[in-house]
């Protein structure tokens, strides 16, 4: 039987990538990265609903977006999603997960530019202009 573990997000640039080195040498970078949905609740009022996550990149996808990512640019995302475990300072056991990033398209002119890509920039997205 096949499995899959599949992510693919839009959404806004929470925090300024910080970029790593593992002990190899591996550029390592992480960024998070906010998904809103607005609805109409049962009252008929309109509520907004936001979602965040932590994305992780490794190599030249971490450098460029160590480079090209700031606060409050647009991103579309996709890759799988880990779940890491580990024991606290204080002995608790804590666990996130995380989007392990295999493609991350940048959303906004500079940044696409920069990298030779065409992308729309309307307001809204069409069908058309997502990479699925």
């Amino acid at each position: 039987m096949a499995n899959l573990n599949k992510v693919m997000i839009i959404g806004n640039i929470g925090t300024d990538p910080e970029m790593r080195f593992t002990p190899n040498g591996n550029p390592v970078t992480t960024f998070r990265i906010a998904t809103s949905r607005v609805y109409t609740g049962s009252d008929g009022e309109r509520k907004q609903e936001t979602e965040w996550f932590t994305v992780v990149t490794w190599n030249k996808l971490a450098e460029s977006c160590n480079q090209f990512l700031t606060k409050g640019k647009r991103a579309y995302v996709e890759g799988r999603l880990r779940t890491r475990a580990w024991e606290g300072q204080d002995g608790q056991k804590r666990s996130r997960v995380e989007i392990v990033a295999d493609r991350v398209l940048f959303l906004d002119r500079q940044a696409a530019a920069a990298l030779g890509e065409e992308v729309k920039y309307d307001e809204e997205l069409e069908a058309e202009d997502l990479p699925f």
